[in-house]
């Protein structure tokens, strides 16, 4: 999540320029010795598979942190559909700068593995006393795919492609390093760099920060000052008492949580499930991209929560609720020393929004009277009154994110014990943006400039899978000027008509915000309804 964890700056990749010619230096001579012979002896066109050795400082064993745990609990309910949590990335290397030859590349993924101790650790089976737990090697060596392309465009599709063949298998967790990777060449230079990254290793923000030192480490032979922690110290010092005691507190905001929101937010099926059972929406919009923007710098707010609070509201609405329940996935990165780890440390959190008591709220200062005895207000609560009570709540999922997925599952089950029912909000958000973009300086967007930008609103069904733990998926990317928001949801609670109607109202109902004329609270079921229209 965006707000809860200040990025770091990533290298921004420039655009691709001509390539130089250039021997191999020393080192880089050097270097080629870390790989095996298929690399130097292969012909111009074929794809072929090396190898490079690593060697690092230590080897050990730990138990998972908690943020494995709970990526771990989400593969397996996933598996074995669980490619769908595979993270990939490409590097474009064909830019300006040395040109990076495939020895010098390889070399510098050996020092990548050997930098980050997270890409050299396998999953240790559950034993019989116990669950999972992790195994940090010191040596070994990583499969390398090299595939040849005849000029640069034809290498950047390359480079797509083998990062969809590369996720589209699951990792073999206890077997597979956490990380696959392939070079795509032009003649003796490499254009692109391609990973793909098991979650048990990485979240989104780790892999950006692997695609900036693996650039830094081919362009400049050193990626500076190692992460001032490691995985394995991460989760020793987690399951230590302070550790354990800070876990505590951060459920005992999730029982409060879960005690003041309705049990689920989509308590029953409303449609016969489609097969695939799991469809993904997704709406890419300039006007919701300058409308968010608009409204957060008017309230005081981060463009997160603006989202967050609309997503909530119209689940919420949609299931008619005067409570909403979220699980924010938090990128639990705010310490100095977890800026650079790669691991996954994100986490859900719990947004709970009492969208009541912004309407109670309202009553009292609409009964307010002056000293004429005329009253003050201006009617129903609308959807920008919920803003100050979603920044206090956002910040209270963002600080108890931290927590022992083993303890969160044995509060379930004592809830479920309780409620006589299964307590689960199935409904997440994930803003995977890494730092949101500061406001544009100048004056808000007008209401005709922002209806100008929604007609080039785009929507489309991309995606189908069979399995997803969830009912309720959003995701938040930028794609341009735009900003793509993607609903992913289960058929059975949200049929397509329903994730179409979601997404397109979450544009109107923070466009209209933005152009002073928020919609009350009582009406975003009715704009639920009608929001998507005859839109495409």
């Amino acid at each position: 999540m965006a707000e809860p964890a200040v990025a770091e700056p990533i290298a921004t990749l420039a655009e691709q320029t001509t390539f130089a010619e250039k021997t191999f230096s020393a080192e880089q001579a050097t270097s080629a010795e870390r790989t095996t012979s298929a690399e130097r002896t292969s012909s111009a066109g074929e794809t072929i598979s090396t190898e490079v050795s690593f060697r690092g400082e230590r080897s050990g064993t730990a138990p998972l942190t908690w943020g494995q745990r709970a990526i771990w609990h989400a593969i397996r309910r996933t598996a074995p559909n669980d490619h769908y949590f595979n993270i990939g990335r490409v590097l474009p290397l064909a830019d300006r700068g040395r040109p990076a030859t495939v020895a010098a590349t390889l070399d510098a993924l050996a020092r990548l593995v050997e930098r980050h101790e997270a890409l050299r650790t396998r999953l240790v089976p559950a034993a019989a006393d116990g669950g999972p737990s992790q195994w940090l090697a010191d040596t070994g060596s990583l499969p390398v795919t090299i595939a040849p392309a005849t000029g640069l465009p034809e290498a950047a599709a390359e480079a797509e492609a083998l990062l969809d063949r590369l996720s589209a298998t699951r990792f073999d967790y206890p077997a597979e390093w956490p990380l696959r990777a392939a070079l795509v060449t032009v003649g003796d230079r490499v254009t692109h760099a391609v990973l793909v990254l098991c979650h048990l290793a990485a979240d989104g923000h780790a892999a950006e920060v692997l695609v900036r030192d693996l650039r830094l480490l081919v362009r400049r032979g050193s990626a500076g000052r190692p992460p001032a922690t490691t995985p394995l110290d991460l989760a020793r010092g987690q399951h230590a008492e302070a550790g354990r005691r800070r876990g505590a507190a951060a459920l005992a905001h999730w029982e409060a949580g879960f005690r003041a929101a309705p049990p689920t937010m989509f308590p029953e099926p409303c449609a016969e499930p489609r097969s695939p059972r799991f469809w993904t929406g997704r709406i890419v919009s300039p006007a919701l991209a300058r409308a968010v923007a608009a409204v957060a710098a008017a309230h005081r707010v981060s463009g997160s929560t603006v989202l967050l609070t609309a997503s909530a509201a119209l689940v919420a609405a949609g299931e008619g609720h005067r409570t909403a329940a979220v699980m924010p996935i938090v990128g639990n990165r705010a310490a100095e020393a977890l800026r650079d780890l790669v691991s996954t440390l994100s986490q859900d959190g719990l947004f709970v929004l009492d969208l009541a008591a912004a309407e109670r709220n309202t009553e009292d200062r609409d009964g307010d009277r002056d000293g004429d005895g005329e009253k003050e207000g201006t009617g129903a609560a609308r959807f920008t009154d919920l803003l100050p009570a979603a920044h206090r709540a956002a910040l209270r999922a963002y600080r108890a994110a931290v927590y022992d997925p083993v303890e969160w599952d044995a509060l379930g089950e004592r809830l479920r014990a309780e409620y006589g029912r299964e307590v689960h909000p199935y409904c997440c958000f994930n803003d995977m943006r890494l730092v949101e973009r500061p406001v544009p300086e100048g004056p808000r967007p007008t209401p005709r400039e922002l209806t100008e930008a929604r007609r080039r609103t785009a929507f489309g069904f991309p995606a189908t899978q069979d399995r997803v733990a969830c009912r309720y998926c959003l995701h938040i990317t930028e794609e341009g000027d735009a900003l793509a928001v993607s609903l992913t949801a289960d058929t059975a609670y949200l049929p397509p008509e329903a994730i179409r109607a979601h997404l397109y109202a979450m544009e109107e109902l923070i466009v209209t915000s933005a152009a002073g004329s928020p919609p009350p609270i009582p009406d975003l079921r009715a704009l639920l309804e009608s929001a998507a229209g005859d839109r495409p």
